[in-house]
């Protein structure tokens, strides 16, 4: 699969952009684990413009991770042109434009998501971007604004016509939010669509490497996007590519995750401070699959999620690596 002149190889697997998940630090990791391409946190084109600090570190992107695209959302032309342009002087691999984020503060404005029930100014927008900058231009989005909506076949046509080389679509519309099962038999129908030729790359509900060979064979997507499922288990994609290589889930001990869990607190702690460092990387000590299914574990796990500093999240880590990991 190639994205301009990007060539990602045969089936690849790539890290979603995901707001306070997808870190320099983060996607870094999930790079040296497998993933083919990684994606930044979202960029909102307003506060780029404006010269948000938070807002331009993010634009941050390392040797190590590339290739990496910066993904930006709004819902006006010009600040969408003059953030894309702000991108391009960083050189990423990609801009992609965000038309699926769901959550209400950014698509009840008109933008992510909410730009579904404005396809027209979807379509202005991403033509003008694609016109202002050289990199390579693609897209995110969704199957539709509700089950009522679902006009991404159409859509995909039009947002190809307006330039960009490739398309990643998320099976759930935005009524949906992240509830019930991905949908991807629309996902399929846009691969399959005669007069599309650009990559279409599918996305929702990947959480093993089985469901992600099962759903390439069944659908036949240029490539495959995984989001939630890499939160706390960046192995996911070395699970994931040797799958795909050999057919088998090589088997990775747990002192090489919990290794690779303490490594995102550091550099977290490092990039920010002790303090926000900490709670940055909650969500994913909250959500990693290493700790699931450990008998009486609640009691560690609130400590764990509590705990302020580094040395008293460093001594329950060293309890739990000791008491209930092995390896």
């Amino acid at each position: 699969m190639k994205i301009g002149t990007i060539d990602l190889g045969n089936r690849p697997v790539m890290l979603a952009p995901m707001e306070d998940v997808t870190d320099l630090s983060f996607r870094q990791i999930c790079r040296e684990q497998g993933a083919d391409m990684v994606y930044t946190e979202f960029v909102s084109a307003d506060a780029l413009i404006r010269n948000i600090q938070a807002t331009l570190r993010k634009l941050n992107i390392s040797a190590a991770e590339r290739p990496a695209a910066i993904q930006i959302y709004g819902k006006e032309v010009e600040p969408m042109v003059e953030a894309a342009k702000m991108c391009a002087e960083v050189h990423p691999d990609v801009i992609d434009l965000n038309f699926g984020c769901p959550v209400k503060k950014v698509a009840s404005k008109g933008a992510g998501s909410g730009l579904l029930r404005n396809v027209p100014l979807m379509c202005e927008i991403t033509r003008a971007v694609v016109d202002a900058v050289s990199i390579p231009v693609t897209a995110k989005t969704r199957l539709g604004w509700d089950c009522n909506t679902k006009h991404i076949v159409d859509v995909a046509e039009r947002l190809q016509d307006c330039g960009i080389q490739a398309l990643t679509i998320h099976g759930r519309t935005r009524s949906q939010m992240y509830t019930g099962e991905a949908d991807w038999t629309l996902i399929g129908e846009v691969k399959n669509n005669p007069r599309m030729h650009i990559p279409i790359i599918g996305n929702g509900d990947i959480t093993g490497p089985q469901k992600l060979v099962d759903y390439y064979n069944r659908y036949g997507v240029d490539g495959i996007m995984v989001g939630r499922a890499a939160i706390g288990a960046p192995w996911i994609f070395k699970e994931m590519k040797q799958f795909l290589l050999t057919g088998e889930v090589p088997h990775i001990p747990n002192k090489e995750k919990m290794a690779l869990l303490r490594r995102q607190i550091n550099e977290s702690i490092n990039r920010i401070d002790e303090f926000r460092g900490i709670l940055h990387i909650r969500r994913h000590l909250a959500a990693t699959p290493l700790f699931k299914g450990i008998y009486n574990f609640r009691e560690t796990r609130i400590a764990m999620l509590q705990a302020r500093t580094y040395a008293e999240l460093n001594s329950i880590l060293n309890h739990i690596e000791a008491t209930y990991l092995g390896e």
